[in-house]
């Protein structure tokens, strides 16, 4: 069994994994925690990820654990290509998202939409069917509670506010009013964002991240031209869905599943002789 680790500020999510399919997901494990846990899990490989620590303290905290360890660094080799220019900046989830769209839609471009903290957009190209994809870069925009955050903060008079469901475009008191600048801003930012990105070519667009299915309904009745069509699909998505050319996606483990592709893809080029 392979483990693969995202570490937060404080607390690490863990995927297991059976080859290429995911069998549990656990949350809000605590960092010192993670030997123990992985170790009654019976992992034999596990890599680690982090947008938080560097790799130094990554190697402090599993110096001594019982399992393969392979830490993500810029180094780390991939299934697929950077095209960027500092990749020593390049976050460990957007790099792991980029591996897991690439492996889940091998021969179509991917723009991931990570709706977090941060609202970030990867985008993911293949040239030609069944070339190896490359990471391109993307855009990194404030997310729904950094929103909230600073109009109350950069203000004298601004209240602080949270989401309460999709608001009414106008809003009739100020609480309303932030409310729907913020909620309906990041849908209108997303739909326009999609828009643009669908100008490249034909494109598959993957919402993962905290506030994703939060904005999932809102993204997918986006005015686009061309038919609907719903359908069940696999991944751990909930739906899918058709507008033109662009299908859009939810697929909430979307880094675990690029994590563990990028673990596998190391474990063959050490094995292949």
């Amino acid at each position: 069994m392979f483990g693969v680790v995202d570490i937060g500020n404080t607390f690490a999510k863990v995927g297991l994994f059976e080859g290429d399919e995911l069998i549990e997901v656990s949350t809000g494990l605590e960092i010192d925690a993670l030997d123990d846990f992985l170790s009654l899990k019976k992992v034999k490989k596990a890599i680690i990820s982090s947008v938080t620590k560097n790799q130094e303290e990554l190697e402090a905290i599993f110096e001594q654990v019982a399992f393969d360890k392979l830490i993500l660094s810029p180094s780390t080799a991939l299934p697929i290509e950077k095209d960027y220019e500092t990749p020593q900046t390049l976050g460990s989830d957007r790099l792991a998202a980029a591996v897991g769209a690439n492996f889940l839609f091998p021969d179509t471009n991917c723009l991931i939409i990570d709706m977090g903290t941060a609202i970030k957009y990867d985008y993911v190209s293949v040239e030609e069917v069944g070339q190896r994809g490359a990471f391109r870069g993307g855009i990194i925009s404030p997310g729904m509670r950094i929103r909230f955050e600073s109009l109350h903060t950069f203000t004298k008079r601004l209240p602080l506010v949270s989401a309460e469901g999709i608001p009414e475009l106008i809003g009739k008191n100020t609480k309303a009013c932030i409310q729907s600048g913020v909620v309906n801003g990041i849908i209108a930012e997303v739909n326009g964002m999609i828009e643009n990105y669908r100008k490249l070519g034909k494109c598959q667009v993957i919402l993962c991240g905290g506030d994703a299915s939060f904005f999932e309904s809102q993204i997918k009745k986006s005015n686009f031209a061309g038919s609907i069509e719903i359908t069940p699909t696999a991944h751990g998505a909930e739906q899918e869905i058709l507008i033109d050319n662009t299908k859009i996606e939810l697929i909430p483990n979307l880094v675990l599943i690029g994590l563990n592709r990028i673990l596998i893809y190391n474990v063959e080029k050490l094995t292949t002789p």
